[in-house]
């Protein structure tokens, strides 16, 4: 389903890869070398694929979706550079992080490279209303990634800091590409906000997913190791709905594993086990399936073309995808 979505727009596609290639170069052979090194290891490039969909849809009349696809995909990969940081992750797309292949000041710092040349783009495009979303969308993830260190290791978290959090991190992310697409199409305001709606439906559902896939998922099919959030004591929901119908002992196990700066193998799979016993993928499951609705009615506005047609795939794939 992937390969059928992304064809709908693959010269465009194509043409978002020549264009990060490019604005890779630096006179710092380093930076360069870290920077093809993560467009390498691919990815499905989901954001930037919204970018290009939205903007079809409302007939965007220049280049510019090209130039806005790579700064969202720009911005995306500077978080996972300083994520895999903060969370010392050392497997990331199947290969070593580039703080495991290099050393975490040159992950952090290349990161740094990657935001301000997003901001460098965006110049150019010269939208400031686009500009002013990318700018408070930055602002919001860098939130999220405070919220999400603050729940770290803390067994109290509920659903509600949960959701804050991947709204923050994630959606956000997709909702600004789905909202500055239709910007550039020049869209009614109707238009626009349904696919701003759309965007943060669709980061919820993906997220929520990926949450899921964590728990139940194919290390070599995901390209990271099942088991890494409750490694990094990450309280997922997943997790956090297992805590709150566990029994006494499975409780203490949990916990366990949430307060250990270094889960051992054994206890890792006694909360997997836990976790896949108790409901919780089903729940978390059944709450992507309710975003990928919502997702799917914001579209009803949007006039009827391969574009929209693409956007409803996009949306059944985030929820039946494997990895």
């Amino acid at each position: 389903m992937y390969q059928q979505i992304r064809s709908v727009v693959e010269s465009d596609f194509l043409a978002v890869n020549d264009f990060i290639v490019e604005q890779l170069h630096s006179d710092v052979p380093l930076v360069e070398n870290i920077g093809h090194y993560i467009v390498e290891a691919g990815g499905k490039r989901m954001r930037p694929i919204l970018v290009l969909l939205a903007a079809r849809c409302c007939n965007s009349k220049n280049d510019h979706h090209i130039s806005l696809a790579a700064v969202i995909e720009f911005i995306h990969t500077a978080t996972l550079l300083h994520d895999d940081v903060v969370d010392m992750s050392t497997l990331r797309r199947g290969r070593p992080t580039v703080n495991e292949q290099w050393n975490n000041p040159s992950s952090v710092l290349v990161g740094d490279f990657i935001y301000s040349r997003a901001f460098q783009i965006l110049v150019q495009i010269g939208d400031m209303r686009i500009m002013k979303i990318i700018a408070d969308t930055t602002n919001k993830i860098a939130e999220g990634e405070v919220l999400q260190l603050i729940t770290k290791n803390n067994p109290n978290s509920t659903e509600q800091n949960y959701l804050q959090v991947i709204e923050n991190k994630t959606a956000i992310l997709f909702q600004a590409a789905a909202q500055c697409g239709a910007i550039l199409g020049e869209a009614v305001s109707a238009v626009e906000d349904s696919l701003k709606r759309f965007g943060m439906h669709l980061g919820t559902a993906f997220q929520l997913v990926d949450d899921v896939l964590d728990y139940d998922g194919d290390t070599q099919a995901m390209g990271k190791n099942i088991g890494d959030d409750l490694a990094e004591g990450k309280p997922t929901l997943p997790l956090i709905y297992a805590m709150q119908h566990a029994n006494e002992e499975q409780l203490a196990t949990i916990r366990q594993g949430l307060k250990d700066q270094a889960v051992s193998e054994q206890l890792l799979e006694e909360v997997i086990l836990i976790v896949r016993q108790s409901g919780a993928l089903d729940y978390t499951r059944q709450l992507a399936q309710q975003q990928a609705d919502a997702a799917q009615q914001c579209l009803q506005v949007i006039t009827d073309s391969k574009y929209r047609d693409a956007l409803q795939s996009m949306v059944e794939f985030s929820i039946e995808r494997s990895s």
